[in-house]
């Protein structure tokens, strides 16, 4: 800030701006906002891990009617539903049983969103299978398979609730919208594609291969079908047809469109109740002598919770199973996230992404002491259960209630499903996760490099595995995520005056839009460039260390080939020159000055901050590179102005860099953090310099050179927006801009 004397010569005021303030921002300020009231942050955090004491005092019987109907819908659709995929899981049916009761009662006390459904679901399920084939196969005969889904259940269960509790659910953001949509297909398609084997009543071929393998197999042996195709691909028109026919009569009948949801909705539990009777009139009279029965069924299943217990944690196991842990775990996270936020933005409400890891982590680890394998939010049943009018949580303990009176009630009524029923219930529920056609093209259309990521990673899920195609579409959308950030967009801007209609009484003003037409503006409307010597930048991105080094080159490219070279290199010896720089030829060199005097002189840069939300010390760095450089270039002092600053702490950074101070270029540091230290004598920068006296080192420097601001700040008796200390900083953009055009405007008059 000018000095105190400097200020009263000047008239102006500088109420409430301390007598140095630079930074304007401190360290302190970034501990405060943790260390305020500490004691009301952990109440807060403990209150948080329980978001049903903000909704349970407040509970009515309003609330109860559609928790009921909602509860008893959900209800009907898990039990089928959880034997099938218990099945896909390669596991007694009665796990799925297991994991649906735990699913939905437990997180309800931990929920934020009252639509989703926790329980099985085809991808983990099938996940499941594959870990429990590789541990089999790297440790035969050690762990059976109900123990080994139970300690994947804890210890996935367990490193998501970590997760949580450290609040580090913003990781989930890193995977994009594309990314998951690829990978769901590519599952559907892997799922639907090792059910239909079971639907047809094929064996022989192994069914967990890559998916063109098992679609290869299953048309080699198609001829090999038995009986339980019957009840296959009976159990699959059939749902497809009543779900197709009540979509017809709800738009044809729209008063009776609740009825006929209804009536869809409970299509899982008709179907599996009239296979399972055809069932039971066809193998009953045929049981051979040996126990077997002409068609594949369920048979016994044991009622009640059988396998209550401490969960096995064996030290052998947790290393068999170390490797397929981050496969699980993402999946356990991802599918669950991807839920919540649909259904919370369909519904107008906000989920908290750390709190639903916290409640998914403790359903899986509590769940693991039922028996049960890992469970997340389901697509289906989700929005079936907000379909059906839920109110609030407590939809999952009606659900809950319904499941366990299956488990204790219902299991000899589960004797005689036929397993080809159940693969038609899977083949069935998959199918909606395939994305349609509109979708993909609604990718194409809004970035095709990301449409290229959903492809990759369905091709890769078919041609390989689920494990491969989940880290196919993270690595790659992370290598995007990259790539744009280190090639971010920038351009050199023009005006564009926008002048309103006579009668409308609207002021002059100007726009400014890229010089180069960018598919955007309209191509016939004519953009004047700044004032020659006047250099308007603006970033696209935040401005760090991997795009630094690239917006350091852009702008010193564009100075180079559009500006004049302030020294004239023709005299020079060649000698005397750098290596680096020969300047022009001795042929062409006439030419060459020629054509160097044609050029505006530089005088001012002018960079749009108005998107840069970060900065960092690499950053400041290459800007203080692009400085010098661009001095030397000129062969003089360059202003540099900084439009539209909208962080205090990028505000910090320029400063501490040298930037918007109105200070001698001799003050300006040369290394802000040196790789290799090297003193040469040059005086280092230092705040407290600021104030000082120093403007008759630097052409353009000293905020005495300032005319337009100071002529602002001397005729007002209000405060400043941006603070005085630093001249170079500016409001928006225009005020940049005016500034830099009549400081080149003075030099012009004393030239």
């Amino acid at each position: 800030m000018p000095s105190t004397a400097t200020a009263k010569r000047l008239g102006k005021r500088f109420i409430g701006y301390p007598e140095k303030s630079v930074p304007v921002v401190s360290s302190a300020d970034w501990v405060k906002q943790y260390a305020t009231n500490p004691k009301r942050h952990v109440i807060d955090y403990l209150l948080g891990l329980f978001p049903i004491l903000t909704w349970l005092p407040r509970y009515n019987f309003g609330w109860l009617t559609g928790d009921l109907i909602a509860g008893l819908t959900v209800g009907m659709v898990v039990v089928p539903q959880g034997m099938s995929y218990a099945q896909l899981a390669t596991l007694p049916a009665e796990y799925g049983l297991y994991s649906s009761f735990v699913g939905v009662l437990i997180y309800c006390f931990f929920a934020t969103s009252k639509d989703v459904s926790i329980g099985p679901v085809a991808v983990m399920s099938l996940t499941v299978a594959q870990v429990i084939k590789h541990v089999e196969q790297t440790n035969p005969g050690q762990w059976t398979g109900p123990v080994i889904a139970s300690t994947l259940a804890l210890i996935t269960g367990f490193i998501v609730l970590g997760i949580g509790l450290l609040r580090l659910g913003w990781l989930v953001e890193f995977i994009p919208a594309p990314a998951v949509s690829g990978f769901m297909t590519g599952s559907a398609i892997s799922i639907a594609a090792g059910q239909v084997p079971g639907l047809m009543g094929i064996t022989g071929f192994d069914t967990r291969a890559a998916t063109y393998r098992v679609i290869i197999n299953t048309l080699r042996f198609l001829p090999r079908t038995k009986l339980d195709a019957a009840w296959g691909l009976t159990g699959l028109v059939g749902l497809y047809s009543i779900r197709i026919l009540c979509d017809f009569f709800s738009r044809r009948y729209p008063r009776r469109a609740r009825i006929f949801f209804f009536i869809s909705v409970l299509r899982n539990a008709f179907v599996i109740l009239i296979l399972t009777l055809a069932a039971w009139l066809y193998c009953r009279p045929r049981k051979s002598t040996s126990g077997k029965y002409p068609i594949k069924i369920l048979q016994t299943v044991p009622a009640g919770f059988k396998h209550i217990g401490q969960p096995s944690v064996e030290s052998g196991l947790i290393a068999a199973l170390a490797p397929e842990l981050p496969v699980a775990t993402i999946i356990l996270l991802l599918e669950h996230i991807a839920i919540s936020k649909s259904f919370g933005r369909l519904n107008g409400y906000k989920i908290n992404p750390n709190q639903e890891l916290i409640a998914i982590g403790v359903t899986n680890t509590i769940g693991s002491c039922f028996g049960a394998y890992p469970a997340t939010g389901s697509f289906s049943r989700s929005a079936l259960k907000s379909k059906s009018g839920v109110r609030t949580p407590a939809a999952g303990i009606v659900t809950s209630i319904i499941v366990i009176v299956a488990l204790y009630g219902l299991t000899p009524a589960f004797y005689y499903i036929p397993t080809a029923g159940l693969s038609a219930v899977i083949i069935h529920a998959v199918a909606d996760l395939v994305a349609s056609p509109s979708q993909v093209y609604s990718y194409w259309r809004v970035s095709p490099l990301e449409f290229f990521i959903w492809a990759a990673a369905v091709l890769v899920t078919i041609f390989s595995s689920i494990e491969n195609g989940i880290y196919t579409s993270i690595a790659s959308s992370l290598a995007l995520l990259l790539i744009r950030l280190a090639h971010p967009r920038g351009s050199f801007l023009g005006k564009v005056t926008l002048r309103g209609d006579a009668s409308d009484n609207k002021e002059v003003r100007e726009v400014f839009v890229p010089l180069k037409a960018n598919g955007v503006t309209n191509p016939h409307v004519k953009i004047t460039p700044p004032s020659p010597g006047v250099i308007v930048y603006r970033f696209e991105e935040s401005y760090l260390y991997p795009n630094s080094s690239l917006v350091n080159s852009a702008l010193v490219d564009y100075v180079k080939e559009n500006t004049r070279r302030g020294k004239d290199m023709t005299n020079v010896k060649a000698s005397d020159r750098p290596w680096n720089d020969p300047g022009p030829s001795r042929n062409g060199g006439a030419a060459d000055h020629v054509e160097n005097e044609k050029r505006p002189s530089l005088h001012a840069v002018v960079l749009d901050f108005s998107l840069v939300s970060h900065i960092d010390t690499t950053a400041v760095q290459a800007l203080i590179d692009a400085r010098t450089e661009i001095d030397k270039w000129a062969d003089h002092p360059v202003e540099f102005h900084f439009a539209t600053i909208l962080s205090p702490w990028i505000h910090r950074a320029l400063t501490a860099g040298g930037f918007g101070l109105g200070i001698s270029s001799s003050m300006i540091p040369h290394d802000l953090a040196a790789v290799v230290p090297y003193r040469d004598g040059r005086t280092s920068f230092d705040a407290s310099d600021i104030g000082q006296d120093s403007r008759t080192d630097d052409l353009e420097g000293g905020d005495m050179k300032k005319s337009s601001t100071d002529s602002i700040e001397q005729s007002s008796e209000l405060e400043p927006i941006v603070a005085t200390d630093t001249p170079f900083f500016h409001i928006d953009l225009q005020a940049a801009v005016r500034a830099a055009e009549s400081g080149v405007g003075r030099l012009t008059a004393s030239d």
